[in-house]
C-alpha cells in the first residue's frame, strides 16, 4: 500500500498512527517531494469512482489563494488534473492507494470498514 501524506498535517499524522497500530503495512511518500504526476493522479480518480473535486485539498491556503472553488466548474478534467499535477498541496490528503482502492483523506469509519 502507497500512503500519500503531508508530515506536517495533522489529518495525515492521525492516520499513519491508525495504520501503525492496526499494523498496516506501507509504504510512504512525501506529497510536495514527490507530487502525485497527472497519470498517476488521472489513474486513481478512475480506480476511485469519486468526483475529481474530492482530490482537491480544498482546506488548503493554495487551494483559497488560488480562488480555485470559483475555477474549478468551469475546468475541463484534463486542466484540472494538470492542475492538481503542479503541486502536492492542491491534493487532498493522506491519500492511501491498494490494489483494491483508492482513500482519500482520512475518516476512521470509512478506513476501518475498507482495510480491517
Amino acid at each position: 500500500m502507497l500512503f500519500i501524506q503531508y508530515p506536517k498535517c495533522s489529518t495525515c499524522q492521525k492516520a499513519k498512527k491508525w495504520l501503525d497500530a492496526h499494523n498496516i503495512p506501507y509504504t510512504e511518500r512525501h506529497i510536495v517531494e514527490n507530487n502525485p504526476s497527472y497519470a498517476e493522479l488521472e489513474q486513481w480518480h478512475k480506480k476511485s469512482g469519486l468526483p475529481l473535486r474530492k482530490f482537491f485539498n480544498t482546506s488548503g491556503l493554495l487551494y483559497k489563494d488560488m480562488h480555485l472553488k470559483d475555477q474549478l466548474p468551469a475546468m475541463s478534467k484534463e486542466e484540472q488534473l494538470k492542475l492538481l499535477a503542479t503541486n502536492g498541496m492542491l491534493v487532498k490528503r493522506p491519500l492511501l492507494i491498494s490494489q483494491d482502492g483508492i482513500l482519500v483523506g482520512f475518516k476512521e469509519s470509512d478506513w476501518a470498514e475498507k482495510l480491517l
